[in-house]
C-alpha cells in the first residue's frame, strides 16, 4: 500500500465547524472503501482558531490490476504495477474526493448552512501533485478561480542533488472561497494537470465535468484546454462538452424572472393576484388534472414552481433543472433544502442542465413544465428544445407558458415592439403560439389545447397563455 494525501485548512472562526462542512467528526479517524483503495479522514490539528482534516488515500497497484481480470496493457505490462498511482494526486485522488466529500461538493450543511454558503479562508496542500507542464500551469488553472498558488518541484532524489527536480509538485492554494467550490475545483482540476484518467472516459464524463465545473469552467481562461484534457483529449466528447458550456448561464437569478417591473404590472387589468402567481396554480391545475406523481420544471430559475410542487402530498419525485447553477443554489435556499427531512429531501432532484441537450435525468417524468422559458431560447434552437423534451424525454404530460405579445400593448411602461425583460429572444403572438404548439405535437404524438393564464382581454387576450400536451395513447 502507498499514500496520498490532502490536508484542507481554515482559519475561520471557529475553525472546528470544518468537521460541519465536510460532514466528518474532528474526534474520529474514518476510514472508507473505495474502488481504488481506502481513504481515511482525520484532524491533525482541531481548535478554534485553525482546524485542519485530511484526506489520505491507500492505493493498492496489485489490487487494481487484478481487479480488471489480471489484464496488463500490450504496450508495457509491468508499467500496471509500477507507476505513480500509489504515490501521487491524480484522478484517483478525484474520485475519493467525489466519494467521501459527496455532501460537501454539493454545499449542504444542515447544520450550518449559511457557512456553506460563505467564503472562508483555505488553504488546501497537496504533497505529490503530478503536473507534466511544471508549475506554470498549476497557476494558469489556479489562479483565475481565486487562488494564490506556491509550487515547489519535489526533487527526483533530495540525496542526490545532481539528479534535479521530478515533474511533482508540493502544491498549496490560499484563498477565501466556498468550501464546495474548492473541493470542485480539486475534482475537476487533479487529473487534468495529471493528464491521465485511471478509468475509461465516456460520455458520462460530460455531466460530471458540467456538474462540478458550470458555475466557474465556462468563463475560464483555459477552459478549451482544462475540458480537453479531462475528457482525454477525445474531440467528439471535448466539442459536445464546450458546446454545452457555452449554454451555462449564471446570470443573476433576478434577472431571470420574466414577469415586468411591480409598478408596471400593478397596472395590469386590475388582477387580484400577481401574474406570477396565477402563472403557478394554473400549472398545478394543470398537473393534478394529469394526475401526474413525477413532475419535472425545466428552466426552474429561483424555485417558486418547485416550492409549490414539493408541498403537494401526491409528488413522489420533483426535478428543478436550469442552465444557471446560481439560480439552483436559489432554488435550494428556497425550499430550505437543507432543512427538509431525509424522506422529503429524498424526492427532490436539483440540477444544472441545458435543455437543448439530452439528459437521461429528465426521462421518466410524468410531466414536465417550461414556465416562461422557451422565450428565452434563439429561436433556432427551438427544434433542439424539442427534440429533447418531447422526443427524449417523453413526459405523459408537457405544459408550456409565455407571453402573448398581442396583450403588451395593455403595459403602458412597453414602447412599440419593446418585449417584456431584456433575456427574452421573442415573444408571439396567439396565432404563432397555437401554430407551434399544433406543428410540435403532431410531430411528437401529442395532443395539445391552449388556456387562457390572467384576465382574457377581448381585444387582445390574456397576459399569458399556456399549451398543454398530452401524449397520444399507443
Amino acid at each position: 500500500m502507498r499514500i496520498v494525501l490532502l490536508t484542507i485548512t481554515t482559519t475561520v472562526e471557529p475553525a472546528s465547524d470544518l468537521g460541519y462542512l465536510l460532514h466528518k467528526h474532528p474526534g474520529r479517524v474514518q476510514s472508507f472503501s473505495l474502488p481504488v483503495g481506502t481513504a481515511h479522514v482525520f484532524y491533525p490539528e482541531v481548535s478554534a482558531e485553525r482546524t485542519t482534516a485530511a484526506l489520505l488515500l491507500e492505493v493498492d497497484p496489485v489490487g487494481l490490476v487484478r481487479g480488471r481480470g489480471g489484464q496488463a496493457s500490450e504496450g508495457f505490462a509491468l508499467g500496471q504495477y509500477v507507476n505513480d498511482r500509489p504515490y501521487a494526486a491524480s484522478s484517483m485522488l478525484a474520485v475519493a474526493i467525489k466519494d467521501v466529500y459527496r455532501s460537501a461538493l454539493t454545499g449542504r450543511c444542515q447544520a450550518r448552512p449559511e457557512l456553506a454558503d460563505s467564503a472562508i479562508s483555505l488553504e488546501l496542500r497537496i504533497p505529490a501533485l503530478p503536473c507534466r507542464d511544471g508549475a506554470r500551469l498549476v497557476r494558469q488553472v489556479f489562479e483565475p478561480l481565486g487562488w494564490q498558488v506556491r509550487a515547489d518541484a519535489v526533487p527526483l532524489d533530495p540525496a542526490i542533488e545532481g539528479w534535479g527536480a521530478s515533474r511533482y509538485l508540493d502544491v498549496t492554494l490560499s484563498g477565501r472561497l466556498r468550501l464546495a467550490d474548492a473541493l470542485n475545483h480539486l475534482y475537476v482540476l487533479l487529473p487534468v494537470l495529471d493528464d491521465t484518467k485511471h478509468y475509461w472516459v465516456s460520455t458520462a464524463e460530460i455531466d460530471k465535468l458540467i456538474a462540478a465545473g458550470g458555475a466557474w469552467l465556462a468563463g475560464h481562461p483555459e477552459r478549451d484546454l482544462i475540458t480537453a484534457r479531462y475528457l482525454a483529449h477525445q474531440r467528439e466528447l471535448t466539442r459536445d462538452a464546450l458546446a454545452r458550456l457555452a449554454d451555462v448561464d449564471d446570470t443573476d437569478p433576478e434577472d431571470l424572472d420574466c414577469a415586468l417591473e411591480p409598478a408596471t404590472v400593478q397596472g395590469d387589468a386590475g388582477l387580484s393576484a400577481p401574474l406570477s402567481q396565477q402563472r403557478r396554480d394554473a400549472v398545478l391545475a394543470a398537473v393534478r388534472a394529469a394526475g401526474a406523481r413525477r413532475v419535472g420544471d425545466l428552466g426552474c430559475g429561483e424555485g417558486a414552481l418547485i416550492a409549490d410542487l414539493v408541498a403537494e402530498p401526491a409528488m413522489e419525485r420533483v426535478v428543478g433543472a436550469d442552465v444557471s447553477i446560481r439560480a439552483l443554489r436559489a432554488a435550494a435556499r428556497r425550499i430550505g433544502l437543507d432543512r427538509l427531512p431525509d424522506a422529503r429531501r429524498e424526492r427532490i432532484e436539483l440540477f444544472q442542465s441545458s435543455l437543448t441537450y439530452r439528459d437521461e435525468r429528465i426521462a421518466g417524468l410524468d410531466a414536465a413544465v417550461l414556465m416562461e422559458v422557451i422565450e428565452h431560447i434563439d429561436p433556432a434552437r427551438l427544434p433542439a428544445v424539442e427534440r429533447v423534451v418531447f422526443g427524449y424525454a417523453v413526459p405523459g404530460t408537457v405544459i408550456v407558458t409565455t407571453p402573448n405579445a398581442e396583450h403588451n400593448v395593455r403595459y403602458p411602461a412597453l414602447g412599440p415592439g419593446q418585449l417584456r425583460h431584456r433575456d427574452h429572444r421573442f415573444e408571439w403572438t396567439r396565432a404563432e403560439f397555437g401554430e407551434w404548439a399544433e406543428s410540435v405535437a403532431s410531430r411528437n404524438g401529442y395532443r395539445v389545447r391552449l388556456a387562457p393564464i390572467g384576465t382574457d382581454d377581448p381585444e387582445v387576450g390574456p397576459p399569458t397563455q399556456m399549451a398543454i400536451f398530452e401524449r397520444a395513447a399507443a
